[in-house]
This record gives structure tokens, C-alpha cells and sequence, in this order.
């Protein structure tokens, strides 16, 4: 205690400008945990948080029996590794083609052009895709009769949707991706591809021994980072494309949407916080568990 009075009197300013980031994750994320609470209980309207019902695991035990909690699992967990696998995949390709590109301009406009989907709205996404696939008027089942073929009921069949949500989520976040691993190409020194070009090297060389390894760092901060949320869904993404559309709900259902549902639909309010406290814990578990291997492998791109 007089060690902090005493960093209290050296940096007050310091402490009084750092108080209000304080205030807000007080305010709006560790009094929130609260109610955890709810997890335990058959919550009722009449009983409030600690008036309802305590029923223990009874939430979790159902999840599990019900085998909701095996799909759920397994629909985020394969979502997310596609996003974060592709996603940074491809980003870095782009990346990589674009700081190559010898138009200055040309790779400007590129650049702006791969950019602008990040700020179309998952509804504005939403209405794309159902004007796409809708099976009265939209533009693929038009084709598909105009060429002869019968049309094809996409929201009745769950086989497509997996590739058309792993799509529209590349294709909205390949630009701010890209640009990030262009701040990284950028920050490289030329004196590497100076000498690299002197000794003979072309420009697949360069990339292979010079460009790829100086960005392993970047790239495995960027995945541990999106593993911290790999059982946290694209929730807009998901809602807005699917909506409550029960037929795709084994393919397309992911912990987000369902404890939407469970909240806002069946005022099931225990059961879809015992969903949210499962994908929080096992959440945490996985980060420490990736950092744990990080650091005994390459300790120095651990995060902590």
C-alpha cells in the first residue's frame, strides 16, 4: 500500500488520465460478470438474478445430452479456422502482389478498391446475398433457368452455405487484412532486396528468403490474436445472412446466434448465458494454451 501512495504522489497525472479507461472496463466488463449468475439458474422474470431458481450444471448438462453443444463447438471452431487460415493466407498474397506492383498509383487504387468492402454493413451483405440466391427472382437462379436448368432452392440446402459465409467474410475483411501486412512489407529495409538483386536473386527469390520469413512475426501475432476469438462467431455475419432460418441450422449455427436466440426469441435467458459462459471459458483455455506452445517454440513472438 505505500508502494502505490508513493507512485500515487510521483505520477498523479499519470494515474488521473488512465482513470477514466479504468472506469469503463469496471462499468462495462467486470461488473457485467455478474451475471454469470444466470448460467446456474432457470431464470424467471418474477425472481430477478438471485430470486430465480439455482439449478446448478443443470444448463451445461442439457447442452451437452442435447448434442447442441457438440454442433455449435464444431460450427464456430471450423468457421473461424477457415476465416483465420484463409483470411491470412490470402491477405498476404495480396499484400505481397501489391508491394510489387510497379505503378505507384495503379497500387494505390488497388488498394482503395480491395478496401471499401470492409465498410459495407453486414445488412447491406445480408440483402446481397438473398438478391443472389433466392430462389423466385434471384440473379443465380435466373441464370440457371435461362441456361435450362431447374432452379436450385439454396435455403432449403445446407451443402452451399458453408462456402458462400467462408466467402463473403474473405471477401469483407481481405482488405484491411491486406494492409496491414503492406504496413509490414513497407517497414522492411531495401537494402535487403538491394543486396538480395546484386547477388543475382529474381523476384520469387527475394519473396521465398527475404520478404516471407521477415514477416513470420506479423503473421503469428495476427493468428494468435484471431485465435482469441476463434469460439466468438461473425454474429452479424451469421444473423444477417441466415436469419432464423431453422432448415440451415446444422450447418450454419454458431454460439453467437444461438444464445441471440435463446435471449431474444425464447427468453431462455440460463440457458443462453451457460452457452455464452461455455464459449468464454474454453475460449481463454485455447489463447493460454496456443501462447503456452508459442513460447516454448518461439519465445519471443509469444504475446505474454
Amino acid at each position: 500500500m505505500q508502494g502505490f501512495l508513493r507512485e500515487w504522489s510521483r505520477n498523479r497525472m499519470l494515474f488521473l488520465m488512465i482513470a477514466p479507461t479504468l472506469l469503463f472496463f469496471v462499468v462495462f466488463s467486470y461488473l457485467p460478470m455478474i451475471g454469470v449468475y444466470y448460467a446456474f439458474t432457470n431464470f424467471s422474470f418474477d425472481g430477478g438474478l438471485f430470486g430465480s431458481e439455482f439449478v446448478g450444471m443443470q444448463n451445461f448438462r442439457f447442452l451437452y445430452e442435447s448434442g447442441v453443444l457438440w454442433t455449435l463447438t464444431k460450427n464456430t471452431v471450423l468457421y473461424n479456422l477457415a476465416f483465420i487460415l484463409l483470411g491470412n493466407a490470402l491477405q498476404l498474397i495480396c499484400a505481397i502482389f501489391l508491394s510489387e506492383l510497379p505503378g505507384k498509383w495503379f497500387r494505390k487504387i488497388t488498394q482503395s478498391v480491395m478496401f471499401l468492402p470492409f465498410f459495407v454493413s453486414f445488412v447491406l451483405v445480408g440483402a446481397f446475398v438473398f438478391n443472389l440466391f433466392n430462389s423466385s427472382n434471384g440473379l443465380v437462379n435466373t441464370v440457371l433457368v435461362q441456361l435450362g436448368f431447374q432452379p436450385y432452392d439454396f435455403y432449403l440446402n445446407t451443402a452451399p452455405w458453408k462456402y458462400i459465409i467462408v466467402f463473403f467474410n474473405l471477401w469483407k475483411g481481405l482488405g484491411y487484412g491486406t494492409i496491414i501486412y503492406l504496413a509490414a512489407i513497407m517497414s522492411i529495409s531495401d537494402e535487403y532486396h538491394e543486396a538480395a538483386k546484386i547477388d543475382g536473386a529474381n523476384i520469387f527469390q527475394r519473396i521465398r528468403h527475404i520478404t516471407l520469413p521477415l514477416l513470420v512475426p506479423t503473421f503469428i501475432l495476427l493468428i494468435l490474436l484471431s485465435l482469441g476469438g476463434i469460439l466468438k462467431g461473425q454474429f452479424d455475419l451469421f444473423y444477417q445472412i441466415i436469419g432464423n432460418n431453422g432448415v440451415l441450422f446444422n450447418s450454419t449455427d454458431i454460439i453467437d446466434t444461438y444464445v441471440y436466440r435463446s435471449l431474444a426469441v425464447n427468453f431462455d435467458i440460463g440457458m443462453g448465458t451457460a452457452a455464452g459462459l461455455y464459449q468464454s471459458f474454453f475460449g481463454l483455455i485455447l489463447v493460454l494454451a496456443v501462447n503456452y506452445v508459442i513460447r516454448k517454440t518461439r519465445e519471443d513472438y509469444a504475446l505474454f
